[in-house]
């Protein structure tokens, strides 16, 4: 489902917060196997009862689970957008989660946004065609 959008970010992590990371891409992983319905679920189970983030934190959470995955770091964009998510509920604040794609050349994607802004992605995938989406109400 993925294409190689860009390089990812790689930081140095504290030894508590690369273990969290490391629990939320070890969790994401199943999770991003799953039927698209049954994601969407769980994912949105997820976001129940959180405050919105702040884009920064997303961004931080983002580096941090690249940091521990080279397959989140690579082509494993749903793995990746769905540990972000995971690292959001680990803080009481989980990102917006999509998934879609650009028609021409096809490209499919997922990402996670705070305000409809997606975070540490390029300008282009604000243009994607979104399929499957799980936010805050």
């Amino acid at each position: 489902m993925t294409a190689p959008i860009m390089p990812q970010r790689r930081i140095g992590l504290a030894r508590r917060y690369a273990i969290l990371a490391r629990v939320a891409v070890w969790v994401a992983r199943p999770l991003s196997m799953l039927p698209p319905h049954l994601l969407c679920r769980i994912l949105t189970l997820l976001v129940k009862g959180t405050r919105p983030p702040i884009a920064a934190d997303v961004l931080s959470w983002r580096d941090a689970v690249n940091s521990v995955s080279r397959r989140c770091a690579g082509e494993g964009c749903l793995q990746r957008s769905v540990a972000v998510m995971l690292m959001g509920r680990f803080h009481g604040a989980p990102p917006a989660w999509k998934t879609g794609f650009r028609p021409n050349p096809f490209v499919a994607h997922a990402w996670v946004e705070v305000g409809g802004v997606p975070i540490g992605e390029p300008k282009a995938v604000a243009h994607f065609h979104a399929v499957l989406a799980v936010k805050h109400r």
